[in-house]
């Protein structure tokens, strides 16, 4: 799917570091996100949002994105945070960012999720996020982000396809 919001992102080269394109999505956030949120939303038909319990967001902008899709289609959210910021009981995940080091924790729990971040960039916060999901009970049935940077990554998790909003090649 190919948004015109792709509009209202804006790139900021050498950001965090030199030769990264930062690719800002706080415009969109501020300026659309009702528009955002609605659009997140026909990512995935009626059939495929009655089968799920939940909406996972990976902290931090996953989180809101996550969150206002849950109210908007009337499902659970839950959160995926860095490490050291949920209480006990958690588990936890590490992995490589395309500029460094994390982890990632979640509590224990049951039931079908959609997985939601921002930005699909390396993939190795989706895969992350995606490992803590099963390792603590929870099946994934699809997940989603509004942009996809392709040409740093060819993720698939478990074969299945991210969906984003929005493709940079």
């Amino acid at each position: 799917m190919l948004s015109e919001l792709k509009q209202y992102i804006v790139d900021v080269p050498d950001f965090p570091k030199p030769e990264i394109i930062f690719r800002d999505i706080s415009p969109l956030l501020r300026d659309h996100f009702t528009r955002l949120i609605q659009e997140m939303a026909l990512l995935f038909s009626n059939e495929e949002w009655k089968q799920i319990d939940y909406l996972a967001g990976v902290e931090a902008r996953g989180f809101a994105i996550a969150a206002a899709l849950a109210v908007h289609m009337d499902k659970g959210f839950i959160p995926i945070r860095k490490k050291g910021k949920l209480p006990p009981e958690v588990a936890q995940m590490n992995y490589n960012l395309e500029y460094g080091q994390d982890a990632l924790e979640m509590h224990y729990g049951r039931g079908k999720i959609f997985l939601v971040d921002d930005v699909l960039a390396t993939g190795g916060t989706f895969e992350a996020a995606a490992k803590l999901c099963k390792t603590t009970g929870h099946d994934i049935l699809g997940l989603m982000a509004i942009v996809d940077l392709q040409y740093l990554n060819n993720f698939l998790w478990e074969g299945v396809k991210v969906r984003s909003l929005m493709v940079y090649e």
